[in-house]
């Protein structure tokens, strides 16, 4: 009778004593449908190689550079790898620790000439093997692994967070050297128009057909024009610095232009899915996620320590009045049990429980902010790639006006029927909105990029 009772009351101490507890999750009301979005029918979902709906073969071969030499990439790794390893040690808490120590020695006594003892020697050899285990009857080893086990999968979701962090940097990257590129060549073509309206200009002033004053203005808009480049030539440079980088080598100087340009890339068309499905597509909310089931873990074990340890220990050894030689040997063997309790520590341990309360709680307040945050995310970056797209759409038009108007306004001015005055107006119109629908055109690449990562790539947390 005794025996089933005893069992029962080992089995009731061990389960309810376990302290750690599930997590709090935050309650946060999620709207159905997202409020910026706009259906689109040919729209898909973000795959995990989200970057080849760009069409660009050079972004591909980038990406996976960066993936093979990003150092923070690496340090990602590496911290992943130092996560599992803790977990390791956390693990062998449940298996018994074994230690063999072995001694051989010799001594001489000598008590000196006036002593009546004799000299003597002794010879020992001794073979030792001890054991010990805690009995884990509060579940202070067995939260410790729980702890590990949520850092591990907090750090893996760091990982995935940096590579899609790192993907989206490096298409920025190139998107932003395009364009750098790409407005370039722009005002370099500006220029090259400015100084054939100078031509005209210039041919008419020595005629006598236009006044000094024509020939300045003209003057001021080549040297303008030609002073933008310069710090345009800058920006292609650094942008290409910034993108050598990013795939973990040294900053060199393009020796090729790019074989992309901002016109030929497409802008794929993204589904935003629901807003319920973006709890499981992020990996920053899934480490915070983690981090708080951590944090729930270390609480018990800051409560397991308020009581006693419970040690087993058994021991074994050989021995011999010899040296080198376990000929003959004495034998030992003993068994022990030890408990202990801290009886005063001014507060520390119940202090160490409460400051492990308030990190959960902290924690709790993070992964509420990560989610409402990742939630404003995908709605800005929907509502700008609609307006960008708007806004391209209307540029593109403004930039064909821009341009007839230019041609007309030159053919005027050399038949004599309007001013210089038209002319530069039309110049200075056509160079903007020429510029400005490049600017677009990134705003629209760089957009989509922000929604492939606000939407978690095509990352997608697995089910345990």
């Amino acid at each position: 009778m005794k025996t089933p009772a005893l069992t029962c009351i080992a089995i009731f101490l061990i389960t309810a004593c376990s302290f750690t507890q599930p997590i709090e999750r935050p309650d946060i009301a999620v709207s159905g449908q997202w409020l910026e979005a706009t259906p689109v029918s040919e729209a898909a979902m973000p795959s995990a190689d989200w970057w080849r709906g760009f069409g660009s073969p050079t972004l591909d071969a980038l990406i996976n550079e960066a993936f093979e030499g990003n150092p923070d990439l690496r340090v990602q790794g590496e911290r992943v790898i130092q996560a599992e390893l803790a977990l390791r040690v956390a693990n062998a808490s449940l298996f018994p620790s074994l230690n063999l120590s072995g001694n051989s020695g010799w001594s001489r006594n000598d008590p000196g000439p006036r002593s009546n003892d004799t000299a003597t020697n002794k010879k020992n050899t001794s073979l030792n093997l001890a054991a010990g285990y805690e009995v884990d009857l509060w579940g202070r080893v067995s939260a410790s692994i729980a702890s590990g086990e949520a850092s591990l999968a907090a750090s893996r979701y760091d990982y995935e967070g940096a590579r899609l962090s790192l993907a989206a940097s490096v298409a920025t990257a190139w998107f932003q050297h395009l364009a750098s590129v790409e407005r370039l060549k722009i005002a370099q073509e500006n220029l090259v128009i400015a100084e054939r309206v100078f031509k005209v200009v210039d041919a008419r002033y020595r005629n006598g057909a236009v006044s000094q004053l024509d020939l300045s203005r003209q003057t001021t808009t080549v040297l303008s024009q030609r002073a933008q480049i310069d710090p345009l030539e800058v920006q292609v440079r650094q942008t290409r610095m910034a993108l050598d980088i990013l795939c973990g080598r040294a900053p060199l100087p393009p020796s090729t232009e790019p074989p992309d340009t901002l016109a030929g890339l497409s802008i794929p068309l993204i589904d935003a899915g629901l807003p319920s499905e973006l709890l499981l597509r992020r990996p920053d909310i899934a480490g915070a996620e983690a981090r708080l089931e951590a944090a729930a873990a270390n609480v018990g074990v800051a409560r397991a320590e308020l009581f006693p340890r419970i040690t087993l220990s058994a021991g074994g050894g050989l021995a011999t009045d010899a040296l080198f030689s376990l000929a003959h040997p004495s034998s030992t063997i003993s068994l022990s049990a030890a408990i202990l309790q801290t009886i005063f520590d001014g507060g520390r341990l119940r202090a160490q429980v409460e400051t492990a309360r308030s990190r959960e709680r902290e924690l709790l307040e993070t992964y509420r902010k990560t989610i409402l945050s990742s939630l404003q995310e995908v709605e800005l970056s929907l509502s700008n790639a609609a307006r960008d797209a708007r806004q391209e759409e209307a540029q593109a038009q403004i930039l064909v006006e821009a341009e007839r108007g230019l041609r007309l306004a030159e053919l005027r001015y050399g038949t004599g029927a309007d001013d210089l005055l038209s002319v530069l107006d039309a110049q200075r119109t056509r160079f903007s909105v020429q510029d400005q629908l490049a600017q677009l055109r990134l705003a629209r690449l760089t957009g989509a990029v922000n929604l492939y990562k606000s939407l978690g790539g095509g990352w997608e947390q697995v089910s345990p």
